[in-house]
């Protein structure tokens, strides 16, 4: 009998297993990565597009085509497809990110036949309806006026301003700029953007050569937009650094945000880098939980990421604080980070880290569509499976040096960029 009394063993994980993808091609050139995998009659299809001719004048287009682009074509309303895609029991998605724009349906596979023409309606023959659009700036303007009532929303959004400049990754975005969106903007960004020279496909779930040669009929043919497209590319600044105080009088709490540009996943120093960061505030255990929220008091929650982008890389530090305690919450962060600079990690607390990284991936490849993301991660960057292998040995082997090395080199706290909305 389970004796529930006794801890269960831990064990580190020793193998991780990942599910590459097939590599095809539709008639018309666009790549389809395909992951055959699952019992499920399921599949989730996506349609993967580059982010184009960023003009900082119209920094909306790209993001409103996305959000814009289920909501009429040439032959169905948005009511007419949203009952269509209902009709079959799929379920149509979009996603806009600084780097690339997705739209990617879920769908029965036995579906396949019937759900796949609404996607080409929609990404050859979106026409963007004046009254749609008319919504969707009302609604935007309205969702950001209650947005720049709030701090942490405050304090992301001049962070990134500082960081990135007037790009796609740190463009400021105002009421005036979605006032300003016109329709015909919207179209002019559809016809270069959404083509097959800028599409790569990744399907997930059950697909085999059939359902292969059924895309190919209906996405490998001629598209109708051609205008001429310039992949959006942008460099930053090595040191972008400086103090930024918003008061806010009536703040109860303080919102903080601090971090640099930094690496992203081509580098080699990343995988150590994500080691790093979870010891400091990537996960519930990490040391700016344990100081601000468990032993100070100062706050609900704290933490830290490193983000990887095509052109760049991030680190950041978020949390919202008492608004009395600011200065001393700005204290214990960079403490924190100079007793990882000087001090050797304790080999219990880097274990304990070690397990939670390398269980957390295991845990994160559940099905298919977990698969798949992890290709897009490594594609997007320009690497290879090789990128996950030395991610796991780093993250088994890494030494408390190495560690120290790797904060001295990245968090240097005098080259941060410092943001506080509310009171000091």
């Amino acid at each position: 009998m389970l004796n529930r009394t006794l801890i269960p063993e831990s064990r580190q994980v020793n193998e991780i297993n990942f599910i590459a993808p097939a590599q095809q091609q539709l008639d018309n050139g666009i790549k389809v990565f395909t992951l055959n995998a699952g019992k499920q009659e399921l599949v989730r299809i996506e349609f993967v597009l580059e982010n184009v001719n960023w003009d900082p004048s119209k920094p909306l287009q790209s993001n409103a085509v996305n959000h814009l682009i289920n909501n009429g074509t040439n032959t169905l309303t948005a009511a007419q497809i949203a009952d269509q895609v209902d009709y079959y029991g799929a379920f149509l998605q979009t996603e806009y990110g600084a780097d690339q724009s997705t739209i990617k349906v879920y769908t029965l596979t036995k579906h396949l036949k019937s759900v796949l023409p609404i996607l080409w309606s929609i990404l050859n023959d979106s026409i963007f309806p004046q009254q749609e659009l008319d919504i969707f700036k009302l609604n935007q303007q309205q969702s950001l006026k209650v947005s720049l009532q709030k701090n942490d929303f405050l304090a992301r959004k001049n962070f990134a301003a500082v960081l990135f400049g007037n790009t796609t990754y740190g463009s400021g975005i105002s009421l005036e700029d979605y006032q300003a969106i016109q329709r015909e903007d919207l179209l002019g960004y559809f016809r270069a953007g959404y083509q097959p020279a800028n599409c790569t496909v990744f399907v997930a779930g059950k697909f085999e050569q059939p359902e292969f040669d059924l895309l190919n009929a209906v996405f490998g043919q001629e598209w109708s937009n051609k205008e001429k497209a310039v992949v959006n590319h942008f460099e930053f600044p090595d040191h972008q650094k400086g103090d930024l105080f918003i008061e806010r009088p009536d703040a109860i709490q303080s919102a903080i945000r601090m971090g640099t540009l930094t690496i992203n996943r081509t580098h080699p120093d990343f995988a150590g880098f994500q080691v790093l960061n979870c010891l400091l505030g990537g996960y519930f255990g990490s040391r700016l939980m344990a100081n601000i929220r468990e032993d100070k008091g100062y706050t609900y929650g704290i933490g830290s990421a490193v983000v990887s982008m095509k052109d760049s890389g991030y680190f950041f530090i978020a949390t919202e604080v008492g608004a009395d305690v600011c200065g001393k919450a700005m204290e214990e962060i960079e403490k924190e980070i100079s007793l990882l600079q000087n001090e050797v990690i304790p080999a219990e607390e880097l274990d304990l880290v070690r397990n939670y990284m390398l269980g957390s991936m295991l845990g994160s490849l559940e099905n298919a569509f977990s698969h798949a993301d992890k290709f897009k991660n490594i594609y997007f960057s320009g690497l290879d499976y090789s990128y996950y292998d030395d991610y796991i040995k780093t993250v088994k082997n890494i030494s408390s040096v190495e560690l120290q090395e790797l904060a001295k080199r990245y968090l240097n706290t005098d080259n941060f960029i410092k943001v506080i909305v509310g009171k000091k």
